[in-house]
């Protein structure tokens, strides 16, 4: 729009307006054709004292911070209203008898209900934190043992002056078709199959 606008005023300068009872076709040519022979003359058309400042982009500011606005709202509102609902409708816990038979589970000694709901679906009990306490102390006890016995073994095999490394009878397939027909041979004779 500023554009058109500066365009039209740099027409307007150079053409001759058309005075009471010209012709409309005096006035078109008049419009297009320029005042001077001189037509490739340069004119500067923006002689205000305003200019453009040139500053580094603010766009990626600006995506951070309408990211951060929205990720915050998305968490904050919900949180706010699910905590203002239970905090009004459903209210902290009372204490009550506990029923014969009745064993209480560990998330139900909380009184508010969104920590009761933590305890439950998202943290461990304490007994479970026990129970993998325990396992992880039993396998490290069993890998010391397994150490301890490889060792051992070492120190056995260096007391006999065996060979200082594990070995094994190498096992070769050479003979294996062989053994197989013979056992199927005899397998064959002994039911007595062809």
């Amino acid at each position: 729009m500023a554009v058109l606008s500066t365009f039209l005023r740099s027409l307007g300068k150079r053409a001759i307006l058309p005075k009471n009872g010209s012709s409309a076709t005096n006035t078109t040519t008049s419009l297009l054709r320029p005042q001077n022979s001189d037509a490739l003359q340069a004119l500067r058309q923006m002689s205000e004292h305003r200019t453009m400042q040139i500053k580094p982009s603010r766009w990626q500011w600006n995506r951070f911070k309408d990211m951060l606005h929205f990720y915050t709202f998305l968490g904050v509102i919900p949180s706010t209203l699910i905590i203002l609902y239970t905090n009004i409708f459903i209210g902290p816990a009372k204490l009550a008898e506990i029923p014969e038979n009745y064993v209480p589970e560990a998330h139900e000694y909380y009184s508010h209900p969104i920590t009761r709901w933590l305890a439950k679906h998202v943290h461990k009990s304490y007994q479970q934190e026990y129970e993998s306490m325990c396992q992880h102390i039993y396998e490290e006890e069993y890998r010391m043992k397994l150490r301890k016995a490889e060792h051992n073994v070492k120190q056995k095999m260096l007391a006999n002056q065996d060979t200082q490394a594990y070995y094994y009878q190498p096992v070769t397939s050479r003979y294996e078709r062989f053994v197989r027909e013979s056992s199927e041979a005899t397998v064959s004779e002994n039911t007595g199959t062809n």
